[in-house]
């Protein structure tokens, strides 16, 4: 199989993972969260047969243990390199040295990412050099590449709201053409969750989550 989805997932653990929703929520409200929105976009983005292989690639490096008992099955790298840029630009060099002829790489924040958007990405390739979905706040949710494109990670000033604006000239000064996939939002905030409430409340319909969420959002 010569497609890859390569999925950047984190260990969800109380303090490490959405950061930003732990002042309404708490750290482990926060983990638990994370890991509802992980795992709905990790059951959209499963593979049919012969769409294209899924790897996961998680962070932090002692963290396998645990993403194995969460993710059974599945295959698993961990994450190299010193900032973001750096670890899709590994773990795209990696994707094409094993013989992947297109690849593509999400995290794992933004439910609606889906294996449609994958598959459309994956096909955009045939006539276009990067692919990006974008997000709300200034990030993307996607990138795809068909070839190793270690410059095109170098310069970007990552977790800002200037990320895509930045992806997107480095791309002209490297004479590549983008395709943009229609925007989605990643849940980074309590605003982010009040706006993607309705899709994200049926994942947590009837659990301790679902309150406290709610709570959160009438206090906010």
């Amino acid at each position: 199989m010569r497609d890859r989805l390569l999925v950047f997932v984190k260990a969800p653990r109380p303090g490490a993972v959405k950061t930003r929703l732990a002042t309404a929520l708490g750290d482990d409200g926060a983990a638990r969260l994370y890991r509802v929105l992980a795992e709905e976009e990790i059951r959209r983005t499963t593979p049919r047969a012969g769409e294209y292989e899924r790897i996961f690639f998680f962070t932090p490096e002692d963290a396998r243990p645990e993403i194995e008992r969460w993710l059974p099955g599945e295959t698993l790298e961990p994450q190299q390199g010193q900032d973001l840029g750096e670890r899709m630009s590994l773990a795209f060099a990696s994707a094409f040295a094993a013989g992947a002829r297109r690849v593509a790489i999400i995290g794992t924040d933004v439910p609606e990412c889906g294996r449609e958007h994958v598959r459309e990405a994956l096909r955009s390739l045939d006539d276009h050099d990067v692919v990006l979905g974008p997000t709300h706040d200034g990030g993307y949710y996607l990138i795809a590449l068909d070839r190793p494109q270690p410059a095109f990670f170098q310069s970007i000033p990552w977790s800002t709201p200037s990320v895509l604006p930045a992806t997107a000239e480095r791309a002209g000064v490297l004479g590549l053409s983008v395709r943009m996939l229609d925007p989605l939002r990643d849940i980074d905030t309590l605003a982010d969750l009040r706006a993607e409430w309705p899709r994200v409340r049926p994942l947590v319909m009837g659990a301790p989550l679902e309150t406290l969420v709610s709570n959160a959002l009438s206090a906010g």
